[in-house]
């Protein structure tokens, strides 16, 4: 009886609950969030709705007393340099800082780098349902008067016609940009080694917002939205994990039929080793 024939196949649990090759894990993130950006570029949702959504969010802050997103950006603004300074920040921050935290989870924390990648999935799945379901317009394209830091700072203009084909404009909720913050942040300040560092991590998401808002590119309800999109990510990451830990079918099996089957293998060839040792 061939044994090895009777294990089972690796599962689709075990797959996502565990890191694989570097040039593996990377790939795929990069074709993940390729595909990501090409569904949230492909929204068709017009200015009027995507404002009239973003007058609903205004009106929200203003009943509860935190609309404050203009007032931080007249004072960033009133600082010498800092308004470029923040528009590079947007930018850098978001796809530099996360894939140098990717790549240091997966160097140094290995064993807890599937759990992290998972969490990011999916807060990124349902951010993008949102997206398409509930277009919202940043602040800088509202009609409030805020002011597009990244294009006169950074001069990157996200409402370009070339940034236009693979960028929407209308996907300001949640903010993901807060929301990959939030991850990265939790992640440092829970793993990392040195306390400057977990200090450093546990800062990262204020420093974040501060950058989203004083930019123009989010309301406070935006970062809100994104860290319940990311708490919603971690509950579905640790229901993949808690499943991937219990023993499936197959384990079942292999736990009594493996055993009775090299049992039945060694009583097979038991006789033949005796006439030798009888023989000799």
């Amino acid at each position: 009886m061939n044994v090895a024939a009777l294990r089972p196949s690796p599962s689709l649990r075990g797959l996502v609950s565990s890191p694989h090759r570097g040039l593996v894990e990377g790939a795929t993130l990069v074709a993940l969030y390729g595909v990501y950006e090409l569904i949230r570029g492909g929204g068709n949702a017009s200015l009027s709705l995507a404002q009239s959504h973003t007058d609903s969010i205004v009106s929200i802050e203003r009943h509860f007393h935190i609309f404050g997103e203009r007032a931080l950006q007249n004072a960033a603004h009133a600082v010498p340099a800092l308004p470029s300074l923040l528009g590079v920040a947007y930018v850098v921050l978001h796809f530099v800082g996360t894939t140098a935290f990717l790549v240091w989870m997966y160097r140094k924390h290995r064993d807890r780098f599937a759990f992290v990648r998972n969490t990011l999935i999916a807060a990124t799945a349902i951010g993008l349902s949102i997206y398409v379901l509930y277009p919202a317009a940043p602040p800088r394209l509202a009609g409030l008067g805020f002011v597009d830091t990244v294009t006169n700072g950074a001069h990157l203009n996200l409402s370009s016609n070339l940034l236009g084909s693979v960028y929407n404009p209308y996907a300001a909720v949640p903010s993901l940009h807060f929301g990959y913050a939030l991850i990265v942040g939790v992640a440092v300040a829970a793993f990392a080694r040195r306390r400057v560092i977990r200090i450093a991590g546990a800062l990262y998401p204020a420093v974040m917002l501060i950058v989203i808002v004083a930019t123009g590119n989010h309301f406070f309800f935006d970062a809100l939205a994104g860290g319940v999109v990311v708490g919603a990510g971690y509950l579905i990451a640790r229901l993949v994990s808690s499943r991937a830990t219990q023993p499936s079918p197959g384990a079942d099996m292999e736990s009594v039929v493996l055993p009775s089957a090299e049992r039945f293998n060694a009583r097979r060839f038991r006789p033949a080793e005796h006439a030798l040792d009888v023989a000799a």
